[in-house]
């Protein structure tokens, strides 16, 4: 392994890997230890495995405070959606998975398609600092956003507030559905959230060879295998 990309990933000879908890698709449970257990968390030890080195878990409540931690030196990779607006300060790899993103909307509602939420006076519930948070921050032209902290209380506040659409994933929109019989998941998608896996940018090196890894292991299978493993199949998917 070449001791650059050692110096900079693992300078105390343990891979610290930065893991977004909430991600209930990437990470699925936890281990009598405390360490996370999931698609993220085996990824960053196939990382470890391939350096030579022991992996240890970093865990975030929430995608922006691992995004925050990037600058204050708490880990060395870190396994988050790759964003524009995070790429400031994170190198990220090509994608290892992607997870469709899309709208759920109450009974009744007139909204029917995709496009049709972004209309003046419509309000979206929306996790603050979501990857698809940050999307749709780029992107939406007239809805407004309406943010909460985390996943459980953007559904609070969709439901509380009566607001007209509530964006997230579309695995985690199916299971608030079932709490709201009566509300619908539009068909398609607004984006696609893709996971990759980063680190500082000042770490060339090894973001080059986080590249490699990452497309190696959709080439091998190795992302198609863990995604079953962890019995994800169908609501993560494969990266192109």
């Amino acid at each position: 392994m070449d001791q650059d990309i050692l110096s900079e990933l693992a300078p105390s000879g343990t891979l610290r890997a930065g893991i977004n908890l909430p991600n209930f698709l990437l990470v699925t449970g936890k281990a009598s230890s405390g360490d996370p257990i999931g698609v993220a968390p085996d990824m960053a030890r196939a990382i470890a495995d391939r350096l030579g080195v022991a992996v240890s878990y970093a865990t975030f409540a929430s995608p922006g405070e691992l995004t925050d931690a990037a600058e204050r030196n708490l880990w060395d990779i870190g396994l988050i959606a790759a964003e524009p607006a995070r790429a400031k300060t994170i190198a990220f790899s090509p994608p290892y998975v992607e997870i469709e993103a899309t709208y759920l909307v109450p009974e009744g509602s007139s909204l029917a398609a995709i496009d049709d939420v972004d209309r003046p006076g419509i309000r979206i519930a929306v996790s603050d600092r979501s990857a698809y948070d940050l999307y749709l921050t780029r992107h939406l032209k007239h809805a407004e956003l309406v943010r909460a902290k985390g996943l459980a209380a953007a559904f609070e506040l969709f439901v509380n507030e009566k607001l007209d659409a509530l964006a997230g994933l579309r695995p985690g929109l199916i299971a608030d559905a079932d709490k709201l019989p009566s509300a619908r998941i539009l068909d398609g998608r607004f984006t696609a959230v893709r996971q990759a896996v980063g680190t500082a940018t000042i770490n060339r090196a090894s973001a080059a060879f986080l590249a490699d890894f990452v497309e190696e292991a959709k080439a091998s299978g190795l992302v198609a295998r863990l995604i079953e493993r962890h019995r994800v199949t169908g609501r993560l998917l494969v990266a192109p």
